[in-house]
């Protein structure tokens, strides 16, 4: 006989993450093909030398140095092993009863549904727009009394668009208070959107006590395999986030990394505009090749291709560059190095392919 475990973990489907294979180009989960940044990397051995102690637990210098760079205090900012597992403790710092909603767009970050039925609470998902972007009156429209936590994912994973600061703005002065309001920002770095229009949820969340804003060094900052993310917010949350927090989960090696990376910022926008310039021209060749494909403000694009989307991401494997199909939804592309979004699309360009796919 074997231990009983509970009874609705067979309901939670697993994490599923981007595929590899041996030799193949991997455009499939969002990393971007710059390593850390040389301050990082020499921080990383560093560390690495006293991989014998334990880290700090409450990451205080990380903290000290997040809360100076974003101009907030020490109690505005807690850390997490990537900002999914902070995800997961914002569950858990919000719902206690599986009659609790989290209420999120979709498609959006495929871990909302799965953090959510681990939390114990029930997912209720509003559709995206025709153009693929959060329909924030309609997330409004569905909070009830049992909405405990809304995660808005600005620039959104899979579809990349953004919705802009005036519409947030609105968004959130619409939400009831006693509502915590998750701006999960871990594409910041690659938004490009107009000054006036820029939503920056720390600047955002400032008056709000009910928002909480997540961003990461897995994205722009290349430190996606150490897997440390962060959450600004009312020190009230804050607080609740640490209670939850799994003991020493953030590595000293990872905190060494982001406290260097940090102290590196200003070579990051140089990567970043890099990045941002090549993801602009694949999606030129791409509409030009007659695809659908949204603005995006990440590193990545989106095709929604509907149906087709699991056979052109097989087709795609075939032709040696792994990309990431959803469902029945759309298919995304992690924008690469120059040659390897070049074989992409010579793949999805291809006059064959084209017609294959009714292009």
């Amino acid at each position: 006989m074997t231990a009983s475990t509970r009874p609705d973990l067979d309901s939670i489907p697993a994490y599923v993450p981007g595929r590899n294979h041996p030799g193949a180009v991997k455009l499939a989960s969002n990393e971007t093909t710059f390593g850390p940044l040389p301050t990082a990397a020499k921080a990383i051995a560093e560390a690495a030398e006293q991989a014998n102690r334990y880290p700090d637990n409450q990451a205080l210098e990380l903290r000290a140095a997040l809360a100076d760079f974003l101009g907030v205090t020490q109690e505005n900012v807690a850390v997490g092993c990537g900002s999914v597992a902070l995800c997961q403790e914002l569950v858990q710092i919000t719902c206690d009863a599986s009659t609790d909603e989290v209420l999120f767009a979709w498609r959006s970050f495929e871990a909302y549904p799965i953090v959510t039925k681990v939390g114990n609470a029930t997912a209720v998902q509003v559709p995206l727009t025709a153009a693929h972007v959060h329909d924030l009156d309609a997330m409004a429209a569905a909070v009830t009394e049992r909405t405990k936590l809304i995660f808005v994912c600005n620039p959104n994973n899979p579809s990349g668009t953004a919705v802009g600061k005036a519409e947030l703005i609105r968004f959130l002065d619409a939400v009831p208070e006693r509502v915590l309001i998750v701006l999960d920002e871990a594409y910041f770095e690659y938004m490009r959107l107009a000054e006036e229009n820029y939503p920056d949820g720390v600047e955002l969340g400032r008056t709000r006590p009910n928002v909480v804003v997540l961003r990461t060094f897995s994205k722009a900052y290349g430190l996606a395999g150490l897997r440390v993310g962060y959450a600004v917010g009312d020190p009230a949350v804050i607080t609740a986030l640490m209670k939850v927090h799994i003991p020493f989960s953030v590595n000293r090696v990872a905190q060494a990394a982001a406290i260097a990376s940090l102290e590196s910022r200003h070579e990051l926008l140089d990567r970043t505009h890099t990045l941002v310039l090549e993801r602009d021209r694949v999606r030129d060749a791409l509409l030009a090749a007659g695809y659908a494909v949204p603005p995006s403000e990440t590193n990545f694009i989106w095709l929604p291709l509907g149906e087709r989307s699991a056979e052109f991401g097989e087709a795609s494997a075939e032709a040696g560059v792994l990309v990431r199909p959803y469902g029945a939804d759309g298919v995304r592309v992690t924008t690469g190095d120059p040659h390897e979004n070049d074989l992409f699309l010579s793949f999805a360009t291809d006059p064959a392919v084209r017609e294959r796919f009714s292009i």
